[in-house]
């Protein structure tokens, strides 16, 4: 898989490229598998991290298409699919209650640092 840096995903993804966007912190591909379904993988503290080594990019952790069909299950790393092994439900169940709970304390530690930083605002008049 090659990557492409670009401002904005072009709405025609070709096959085997990997493009991101760094402005929207969003990276888009087809499913390796072949299935032809636009994957969308978007880079904060709780989802996805692009690691670029001013040759190839990875994607961590990997990237699991539990919602398809196909129920693909892979990594990108070095510019490279590596797949990973099939998950059962229940395993399936556990990553996404997993990343749920991860999501909400991100958010909620994001509220209460705001919180911090108006009382300090507050505290020193400023807007």
């Amino acid at each position: 898989m090659r990557h492409r840096f670009v401002e904005y995903i072009p709405s025609k993804l070709e096959p085997e490229i990997l493009y991101i966007s760094i402005e929207y912190d969003v990276a888009k591909h087809l499913c390796p598998c072949g299935c032809q379904s636009v994957i969308v993988t978007s880079f904060s503290p709780v989802r996805w991290k692009l690691i670029y080594d001013g040759e190839a990019v990875s994607l961590r952790p990997s990237i699991g298409n539990w919602t398809l069909e196909c129920k693909s299950h892979y990594f990108i790393t070095n510019d490279k699919v590596e797949w990973a092994g099939p998950m059962n439900q229940q395993q399936i169940e556990a990553v996404l209650e997993s990343d749920h709970t991860a999501i909400k304390h991100h958010v909620e530690d994001s509220h209460q640092r705001s919180g911090i930083f108006k009382k300090i605002k507050k505290l020193f008049g400023l807007r």
